[in-house]
């Protein structure tokens, strides 16, 4: 047999392989970030007045809304959210503004409002079915319920005659 001589190559090449699998796991543990809306740009949001500016000086200034008053037109907001998640978890906020402006029937700014994150409402569904009112009926009075209902009398069937 011939003398084999290993190199010290092939420890070098584990321990790069570890490293790559190490930086790889450790990758998946990383926080992800999210922003979501209006950019926020505070100089820009404290220059609006009330009495002074008006809807076309808001819309110049702010840009377009993130959406408008849903009973009125008169209020416009500019919302923004950061989340963070971690690997497979569901985003949890860490931050939100809401700008609310709100306008007089001359379209002249009459107040502006900003409330953040203390907003932010957390559902949390109760188990996996949906509380309805009603009756509870089991798994085979839903399929069965029904027979010798149809076209009987007085079941809303049409009498023909």
């Amino acid at each position: 047999m011939p003398n084999m001589k290993f190199s010290s190559a092939a420890p070098r090449a584990r321990l790069i392989i570890l490293g790559l699998v190490v930086a790889l796991t450790a990758s998946g543990c990383s926080q992800l970030k999210g922003r979501q809306g209006y950019v926020v740009d505070p100089l820009l949001t404290s220059a609006i007045t009330p009495g002074v500016d008006n809807r076309e000086s808001v819309e110049k200034t702010l840009g377009r809304p993130t959406f408008v008053g849903q009973f009125s037109d008169n209020e416009y907001y500019y919302v923004s959210r950061e989340t963070r998640q971690l690997a497979f978890a569901k985003p949890r906020p860490v931050d939100q503004q809401v700008l609310r402006v709100r306008f007089d029937a001359a379209g002249n700014v009459a107040a502006v409002d900003r409330t953040g994150l203390e907003l932010v409402s957390r559902i949390s569904p109760e188990g996996d079915k949906t509380p309805t009112l009603g009756r509870e009926r089991s798994f085979f009075e839903d399929i069965f319920g029904n027979i010798g209902a149809v076209g009987a009398p007085g079941a809303g069937a049409p009498t023909g005659q």
